[in-house]
């Protein structure tokens, strides 16, 4: 069984499959769709379900959850004090 390493792979990773990963920390089955990008973009093949879905390792879990902490903590907070107002 050939599973995912993220975390060797990473910088291989296209901007929008790492943008997806940490935008679903808590996902634990990629979606097919994720699943075939990111064997695309790191050359790895790893083993999918009968739908196509692969199902993280905890140690995927735990790297992409560092890796969305990392990004939450870095990102300026946005204040706004007054909602556009329509003339």
């Amino acid at each position: 069984m050939t599973t995912m390493h993220l975390e060797e792979h990473w910088h291989r990773l296209s901007a929008a499959s790492k943008q997806w990963l940490i935008d679903n920390p808590g996902c634990v089955i990629l979606p097919r769709t994720i699943t075939a990008e990111i064997n695309a973009e790191s050359g790895e093949g790893a083993d999918s379900d009968g739908h196509g879905e692969t199902v993280l390792s905890q140690e995927n879990i735990d790297f992409i959850r560092s890796k969305a902490h990392q990004e939450t903590s870095t990102k300026q907070p946005t204040y706004r004090f007054f909602d556009s107002v329509q003339p």
